[in-house]
């Protein structure tokens, strides 16, 4: 799967998508927001929960740059 099929899916099918196929890397606490990092082939998905709402509230599809500075010495292991 591309970034490009993946952005061409509903909001179910895109997580579908990261709960099927995407390969947990990492997580962090922004702001009291816990943020995900998963890959897929050969891309990137952030999934942002709130757990005082108990939802999640934003997911983000990516496939450089500086959204994967603040992963990178955690990341290191991986590549």
């Amino acid at each position: 799967m591309t970034l490009y099929e993946f952005n061409l899916l509903d909001d179910t099918q895109q997580f579908n998508a990261v709960w099927d196929r995407g390969v947990y890397l990492d997580s962090l606490e922004e702001d009291g927001i816990k943020i995900n990092i998963y890959a897929i082939d050969m891309f990137y998905v952030e999934v942002c929960y709130d757990p005082k709402s108990n939802k999640i509230i934003e997911k983000r599809s990516f496939k450089e740059g500086h959204r994967l500075d603040k992963y990178s010495k955690n990341l290191k292991n991986y590549f």
